[in-house]
């Protein structure tokens, strides 16, 4: 069953992994991003979403900014140590806390179409019915399981249901994107592979279907 939101806020990072010292982000929403701030809406574990397309509705718009970013992480395993009594974990942020450039979207607006399939972990009573109801509910109330976002956390995006009708066409975006992330292959857990495509931008909208897939 297909369905279309709408989602928007005044920044988005979806950062090139070629690029190593400082974040440059893609010009567009990469797929796995998409899937991702969908399923801060709604997830289920007997279901499994699938992005068909991201319609662009503002122009690609790029500006710099400069961050601070935690170095270092705090460990699951430190805490619960600390909750057992042991000493609690810390951050120093004169030695942890670095300033980082950003090249990231500003005033990024899309509409992410997708559907999603039935997974084997689908109780008897689950239903594609059933799971479609719950999710435009979400939508219509803003609700969400955790507070979606644009590539980081300090990026949040707005979120509603398309409210139908034909979604404004920008003929003048289209473009060759070069190859992009397309999702990660957990197939193997002890080797998590990356897999791109190759995305191309017609006149807004990046089809996501059928595509050849590298690893």
């Amino acid at each position: 069953m297909s369905m279309r939101i709408e989602v928007w806020g005044p920044y988005g990072c979806f950062s090139r992994p070629e690029m190593k010292t400082e974040r440059v982000s893609y010009d567009i929403i990469t797929p796995s991003a998409a899937r991702g701030l969908v399923e801060a809406i709604y997830w289920h574990p007997g279901l499994k979403y699938h992005i068909d397309r991201i319609y662009l509705l503002s122009p690609i718009q790029f500006t710099n900014i400069r961050r601070n970013e935690v170095r270092s992480t705090l460990l699951a395993s430190a805490a619960l140590s600390a909750a057992k009594g042991g000493t609690p974990p810390v951050l120093y942020t004169s030695q942890d806390i670095q300033q980082r450039a950003a090249m990231v979207l500003q005033n990024v607006h899309y509409v992410i179409e997708c559907h999603f399939t039935m997974t084997d972990k689908a109780a008897p009573g689950d239903n594609p019915g059933k799971f479609q109801d719950i999710l435009r509910r979400r939508l219509s109330k803003g609700q969400c399981y955790h507070q979606p976002c644009f590539g980081c956390r300090e990026f949040p995006a707005n979120f509603r249901e398309w409210p139908g009708g034909d979604i404004p066409a920008l003929e003048e975006a289209t473009q060759d994107l070069g190859f992009m992330l397309y999702d990660l292959d957990y197939s193997d857990p002890a080797n998590i592979r990356s897999q791109f495509f190759r995305a191309k931008l017609v006149n807004g909208v990046m089809d996501c279907r059928d595509v050849e897939v590298f690893t």
